[in-house]
């Protein structure tokens, strides 16, 4: 409401302590998310998704909306230790602040409108923010500037319930406890580390098998980069021949360069793979008719060093045929790449703790890990940006500090009373981000090895109600002083 009132000047002493009720409306909406999560990041999210529904569930606006319920997802999985009681928390302190409407102090209708939220539109969100990342990314001088894709696989446990076990069967193991456990296959893209999609099933489905989920993904020009495990003859067919894709791999075959069909320069020919006779288990019939019974592929043998990694010289295999568009070194560096983002799964079970899930069905398993993936997008988007504006290498920012810094910018721009000022305090996250890199440690080892033991507790290998505790050891001196005094 304007305080200017030329027609009416003698109400103006009567409107001008109830300021502008506009300004008041806006200042209530936008206090209402947690941190401001959506005024920083909510440029690379598409607000066409998490519609409010046409009928039913989630057609009126109650306190948790499908976007709110999104936003409070995604504040979960930057601070995984932080449980729905404490989303519910910090709702109840804003609500209160901006004097708006009161909610329960249960958080059971948090956990329903989580449960409501559609899973067909995480996957969504999950491409939209890997597509953000690689346009923000700076570009890449590699192979012609060809997209760069690498696939790689990871398990996770999950919460011990019947339809965590039920859909994702548990390692037989007798001498210890057994947990659901799900296998990730996710396809990262090279240039920013974002990942663009995500296939997953039980322990006992294969890595190859996943990835065929995932082949509708790759776009005819695609490089793919892979790991020992994925680098068979099924695979390396079915992407050149079906898709357009090329591929950049290790292999499990032995590769000897006396067999070779020609010596295109010093550790690096051209070799012939012949199809195995038997059917690979992750094809359709049809589709292994359809292969052809012999591959040209090309054999790059050379040293491929990166500190904390094992393996020094390496014999890549690669459908990457002609020496002078795609040199030796080119391929070698693209390899180095896949290196690092082996390093991204790791900050993913690490830095955002998804090593265990906490969602106690199969679908809420499914939008907690898509979350989850969706988080480190948001971050490489972060990274990326800063990386291209102060002119850093993307490599050298560090993703634990891009996420600690991201917590503490976000809650200070909640408290922000202007767009230029958060647009201040973005850009000076930008500017510490790229201020604060990784230094080079030359000589430095990370053996896979643990320092510390995590405690001193047996482990609980079975049932809660079934479990015996061992004796405690004064409970057995004091049985052996009575049987050594003949009192047992």
């Amino acid at each position: 409401m304007s305080l200017h009132t030329p027609f009416l000047p003698a109400l103006r002493p009567v409107l001008a302590p109830m300021g502008s009720r506009t300004a008041q409306t806006l200042r209530r909406v936008r206090a209402y998310t947690l941190c401001q999560l959506e005024s920083a990041l909510g440029c690379w999210v598409p607000t066409s998704l998490f519609p409010k529904a046409s009928a039913k569930e989630n057609s009126r606006d109650h306190h948790y909306t499908r976007w709110r319920s999104f936003w409070c997802m995604l504040w979960q999985a930057l601070n995984p230790d932080a449980s729905g009681r404490e989303v519910v928390r910090q709702l109840q302190a804003l609500f209160k602040l901006e004097e708006g409407p009161s909610i329960s102090e249960e958080d059971g209708a948090y956990c329903r409108a989580k449960a409501r939220l559609p899973l067909a539109e995480f996957p969504k969100a999950l491409a939209a923010t890997a597509k953000a990342a690689d346009r923000l990314a700076p570009p890449m001088i590699l192979l012609r500037e060809r997209p760069l894709k690498a696939v790689d696989g990871s398990a996770l446990t999950l919460s011990d319930t019947p339809k965590n076990r039920k859909a994702y069967p548990p390692l037989q193991c007798a001498d210890r406890p057994s947990f659901p456990m799900l296998r990730i296959v996710v396809l990262f893209s090279v240039l920013s580390g974002a990942i663009g999609a995500v296939a997953s099933g039980s322990w006992a489905a294969s890595e190859l098998a996943l990835f065929s989920c995932l082949s509708h993904q790759l776009v005819s020009g695609d490089i793919l980069v892979g790991d020992r495990g994925f680098g068979c003859y099924p695979l390396i067919a079915l992407v050149k021949l079906c898709f357009g894709v090329d591929f950049i791999g290790r292999t499990t075959r032995r590769v000897d360069g006396r067999r070779r069909l020609r010596r295109l320069a010093r550790n690096d020919w051209l070799i012939l793979w012949k199809k195995s006779a038997t059917p690979s288990p992750w094809l359709s019939p049809r589709q292994w008719a359809g292969m052809p019974t012999e591959l040209t592929l090309r054999a790059v043998k050379g040293r491929c060093y990166a500190k904390g990694f094992r393996v020094r010289r390496i014999t890549l295999v690669t459908t990457l045929l002609d020496p002078q568009l795609y040199p030796a070194q080119e391929i070698l560096q693209a390899y180095l790449r896949r290196w690092r983002l082996e390093m991204c799964l790791d900050d993913l079970k690490t830095t955002l703790k998804m090593e265990f899930l906490r969602g106690r069905s199969p679908q809420m398993v499914q939008k907690e890990l898509l979350m989850r993936l969706i988080a480190h997008n948001l971050i490489r988007c972060t990274a990326a940006q800063a990386a291209t504006e102060h002119h850093v290498a993307l490599e050298q920012l560090s993703f634990k500090g891009s996420v600690d810094a991201l917590r503490h910018f976000c809650s200070a721009m909640a408290q922000a009373r202007s767009r230029q000022k958060r647009q201040q305090l973005w850009l000076e996250l930008l500017r510490t981000l790229a201020a604060d890199l990784v230094p080079e440690r030359p000589d430095r080892r990370e053996p896979r090895a643990v320092k510390r033991k995590k405690n001193k507790y047996p482990r609980l290998d079975a049932p809660r109600h079934k479990f015996r505790d061992h004796p405690k050891r004064n409970w057995r001196r004091k049985r052996a002083r009575l049987r050594k005094l003949g009192l047992m």
